[in-house]
């Protein structure tokens, strides 16, 4: 039986790992809950799956909440301390780490500490604080597994065989919704635009990054630290039909890749499960002989530099992936508002990158820190209503 945490359960990962509980009743117990201020949902998640304690960041939505179920003997808890307290929940083996944001950060620390398995969704965590997690996670022995399908795909990748075999990770993309595109096209685009994913059906701010490509320069940071290799040992491939999650090649020139249907359950499953695999309703399976082929391209790194900026910020290491993901955070929260253009996603972290002063291997305070500074040098050179 497995018991888990879900830190982020309202958001899109949160409520798939849900379906793959309700799917498996019988192996899953769901122990503690964490939303931001989705109240409504998670009120009907809780009734649905009972767990011990809930915990709503939002204050005044926390108190709504216990009011909401005070029929029920669950515990509801809000802010930081009560993430924390999710995430350490006694009886709990396993934490699914989904919140958006440097916000994920503290709450997995608390939660390795606890010794409790992280099925890892959160990218900024390893992205920003790699050099404080990978170590501790060795240290309390506990099982971090990612739950990114192209993170998945490269895990399942490995399996069984020799890291010092390893020629590369091909780490594949969709390209998003404007794949081929151009500068002064994508200057027009909307936030409505960059929402239509072709393949994947995700969040707002993870769809958004991966109509920029920074996510994939995230994900290639959070490679190095998950599998240990120099970013130079990761390329990024566009694959517009997001068959193929990702790729192993081997010394020898042999290519191991896990292939699969566009559905964030598998690898949620997976990660949840392992060294196991469970059964899994699925609408539909591949069909090589409809699918025809699979097709390759390189990134456009010149349109979507934000890709370039990432594993810039990856190569030079220390707080300046912080600076990267805080100024890319605080640039898509505006492109949604509508306040800025889709281009000035890039524009704002090269402008954010290029006013930092490094810091090697920093501390988690330096990090949060950062984070801070990050934000405040933004505001104050972006000018709204031009």
């Amino acid at each position: 039986m497995k018991r888990i945490a879900i830190l982020g359960s309202t958001g899109s990962i949160g409520i798939q790992t849900l379906e793959v509980a309700r799917e498996h009743r019988n192996d899953i117990q769901i122990r503690a809950l964490v939303a931001h201020s989705n109240i409504e949902l998670l009120e009907r998640q809780i009734r649905e799956f009972m767990p011990r304690i809930v915990c709503v960041y939002d204050d005044k939505k926390a108190k709504l909440l216990k009011e909401n179920i005070k029929d029920l003997s669950v515990r509801v808890e809000t802010g930081m301390e009560g993430i924390i307290a999710c995430a350490t929940e006694e009886s709990t083996d396993t934490v699914v780490a989904a919140l958006v944001g440097m916000i994920g950060i503290l709450p997995t620390i608390e939660a390795i500490k606890a010794g409790k398995n992280i099925a890892l969704a959160n990218k900024e965590t390893l992205v920003t604080a790699g050099h404080i997690i990978m170590p501790l996670s060795r240290e309390k022995n506990i099982e971090l597994l990612p739950v990114d399908s192209e993170h998945s795909a490269i895990f399942q990748s490995l399996h069984g065989e020799d890291k010092n075999n390893i020629y590369r990770i091909l780490l594949t993309a969709s390209g998003g919704p404007f794949r081929g595109l151009k500068g002064q096209v994508l200057e027009t685009m909307t936030a409505s635009d960059a929402l239509k994913h072709p393949n994947w059906r995700m969040g707002p701010k993870i769809t958004i990054d991966s109509a920029t490509l920074v996510n994939k320069a995230l994900e290639v940071m959070e490679a190095v630290w998950l599998f240990g290799l120099p970013i130079e040992q990761i390329q990024v491939l566009i694959h517009p039909q997001s068959i193929i999650h990702s790729m192993v090649e081997y010394v020898d020139g042999s290519i191991i890749a896990q292939l699969g249907l566009p559905d964030m359950r598998l690898p949620i499953q997976y990660a949840l499960f392992y060294p196991d695999r469970k059964d899994m309703r699925l609408g539909e399976r591949v069909d090589f002989v409809k699918l025809k082929e699979l097709t390759f391209e390189e990134p456009d790194m010149d349109t979507f530099y934000g890709l370039q900026l990432g594993l810039r910020a990856g190569k030079l290491g220390g707080s300046m992936p912080t600076v990267y993901n805080a100024a890319n955070e605080w640039a898509v929260a505006r492109f949604l508002e509508g306040k800025i253009g889709f281009l000035d996603i890039p524009r704002l972290i090269e402008e954010a990158m290029d006013n930092h002063i490094l810091i090697n291997a920093p501390t988690l305070n330096q990090i949060l820190n950062t984070e801070q500074e990050t934000y405040d040098f933004i505001k104050g050179i972006v000018k709204f209503g031009k």
